[in-house]
């Protein structure tokens, strides 16, 4: 086991527009786009909002991402019908490295929702925390250098 940590990543939230909601954060908080993430011109497909959009801050580091669903309920705190959702990515530089928190986070008491450790192009795992929160770990070595 190893004595490191995962690094924090960014803050993720679902929209079912992600476009909208990743221009209305990139505004109010004057980030930028993340590299290929940017807006295409006027009437061009976006096939990245239906995905997922990154916003990086003035050094080009991730703070926020957007990743499209289909669905969503809004929430509607204060009223507790439909809670406050969110999900984290916390990154590693190595699979190795990702091999080693994956075991810390299930002796934790995380499980397991998808395990991708294997992809070769984003290798990363799905958990539930504890309380049922998704959060993933994902290789990024070139933002958690």
């Amino acid at each position: 086991m190893t004595d490191s940590h995962p690094v924090l990543i960014a803050t993720v939230l679902d929209a079912t527009d992600a476009r909208a909601l990743a221009e209305f954060y990139r505004q109010l908080l004057g980030y930028g786009y993340g590299p290929g993430d940017d807006c295409p011109p006027p009437g061009e497909p976006d096939p990245k909002a239906e995905d997922w959009l990154v916003l990086t801050d003035q050094t080009g580091r991730a703070r926020l991402a957007i990743q499209h669903v289909a669905e969503l309920a809004p929430a509607t705190w204060p009223d507790p019908a439909v809670p406050q959702q969110l999900h984290l990515d916390l990154g590693v530089a190595t699979v190795a490295d990702l091999a080693a928190q994956h075991e810390r986070a299930v002796a934790l008491g995380a499980s397991v929702l998808e395990d991708r450790s294997g992809d070769s192009v984003e290798a990363l795992c799905v958990y539930a925390d504890p309380a049922g929160h998704p959060f993933c770990i994902l290789v990024a070595p070139t933002v958690v250098a």
